[in-house]
């Protein structure tokens, strides 16, 4: 489950080095909405959120070649208003890492974009920068940090921005967990998100990461070809839902093809 922005990149040192690609489809049930009622603060006091949507799905794909890879995720977020239901919102990332030699960094091209019942379309933007990564000698552990310049055209106040980016996987007990995530620091200002300390523009700087635990039911014997897992996500984000610092978590599913 990506940011509602579902997230950044994933998981992409890890395929790299694997000859096939890899998709998983995840149920997420978001416990938002019953932690962060209408009128309730945010954990310090800063914010409510003002509507989440209970259940999110999300698809992701990733596929290495010759030239480096290509990641997607698309998000589907389902929820019932007044006079509405079923989709409430979707949200998409693809990222192309392209690399020609054999040092550890490659080049990082990426595009955000989606929409909503409530907002309409989203400020879609693109990034670019350069890719650092890492890999234990068995892959069971492997980390990468982006860092990138981030354009949001249609941002009336800061068009040019930055992001840093940090995702990291770890497996462990033998692959039956896998506890993996990423990190986002980026600029872009959200008048919105008006706080007696942002002032009258609001907030400029966003905070985001979605640590994940899974338990992979593949490595049950007899079930080693059942491609499921079962865990949770925690999106903790600061001036992101809202103005101020949330943390929320999930009950999830995924399928991996």
């Amino acid at each position: 489950m990506k940011k509602s922005f579902f997230l950044a990149v994933y998981a992409a040192l890890f395929f790299i080095c694997v000859p096939s690609g890899a998709q998983n489809i995840q149920f997420h049930y978001d416990f938002g909405g019953l932690m962060y009622r209408k009128g309730a603060k945010a954990l310090d006091g800063s914010s409510a959120i003002p509507f989440r949507p209970s259940l999110t799905t999300t698809v992701e794909m990733f596929k290495p070649d010759s030239w480096g890879n290509t990641f997607f995720f698309v998000d589907m977020n389902y929820g019932s208003i007044p006079g509405d239901g079923g989709v409430l919102g979707a949200y998409w990332e693809i990222a192309r890492e392209l690399r020609f030699w054999e040092l550890p960094l490659s080049v990082h091209i990426e595009y955000n974009g989606g929409l909503d019942v409530f907002t309409g379309a989203y400020d879609d933007a693109w990034l670019a920068g350069p890719s650092w990564s890492f890999a234990s000698k068995d892959f069971s552990r492997t980390f990468s940090v982006s860092a990138m310049y981030k354009a949001i055209p249609r941002n009336p106040k800061t068009v040019h921005n930055f992001q840093l980016t940090g995702v990291w996987n770890i497996y462990f007990w033998q692959g039956r967990f896998l506890f993996a995530g990423f990190i986002d620091f980026w600029k872009e200002n959200r008048p919105w998100q008006v706080t007696s300390r942002s002032g009258a523009d609001g907030t400029d700087y966003i905070l985001m990461s979605e640590p994940q635990l899974w338990y992979n039911l593949n490595t049950v014997k007899g079930l080693e070809k059942f491609n499921l897992s079962v865990g949770t996500e925690v999106e903790i984000s600061n001036n992101f839902v809202a103005a101020g610092f949330f943390a929320i978590p999930t009950a999830a599913v995924k399928w991996t093809f």
